[in-house]
């Protein structure tokens, strides 16, 4: 059986030419995670960390961001990486059977999510989806594809979670660890698993 990276590229390779969208909003747990795993992808010039999916104005990390996930904003060179290279990133950096979070973080906030700008982003996002489904056949993939709404970057005196694995490595590496985060990859996804 191909390896699901292989087959997410070719089953959607036909739509590379018209994605022209340089930025793509994820979530998948722990934002501090998140843009760790991204930040280490050829193509990727930036990744924030913040909020979205909510109707909650200005959502903060440590006041009211009901409503909304933890997610990041990807900004990334499609002539490095395209859109559906960046999803295959994606699903082996996080556990889509989870329907109660991510990992140890539990919540509305920690789930995960695909937010499309556009039709074709969705086309994408729902192939890839079916791919990863048809891997695994006895368990469903929760990760569900929305629309795309306001992105909130953390900022003010939040900003500390901005590149907290970099500013903090040593608390970052406890907490991924403690929280079972690549074991749990590595379980699903085997040396796929890129962190």
């Amino acid at each position: 059986m191909k390896s699901v990276l292989s087959a997410l590229l070719l089953s959607v390779s036909f739509f590379s030419a018209n994605v022209l969208a340089t930025e793509t909003v994820l979530a998948g747990g722990c934002f501090w995670c998140m843009e760790s795993d991204f930040e280490k992808l050829d193509g990727v010039s930036d990744v924030v960390s913040g909020f979205t999916g909510g109707n909650t104005p200005n959502p903060t990390y440590n006041g009211d961001h009901s409503g909304h996930y933890e997610a990041v904003k990807i900004t990334y060179d499609a002539n490095i990486v395209s859109y559906q290279q960046i999803l295959a990133h994606y699903w082996v950096n996080i556990d889509p059977f989870d329907a109660r979070g991510q990992f140890c973080d539990k919540g509305h906030s920690y789930l995960s999510a695909i937010f499309v700008a556009n039709e074709e982003e969705r086309v994408i996002a729902e192939q890839t989806k079916a791919v990863v489904q048809a891997e695994f056949v006895d368990q469903s993939v929760v990760t569900p594809i929305l629309a795309a709404q306001r992105f909130y970057p953390i900022q003010g005196n939040e900003i500390v979670h901005q590149d907290f694995y970099k500013k903090s490595p040593v608390r970052y590496k406890l907490y991924r660890w403690n929280c079972g985060r690549d074991q749990r990859l590595e379980e699903i996804w085997g040396d796929r698993a890129s962190h």
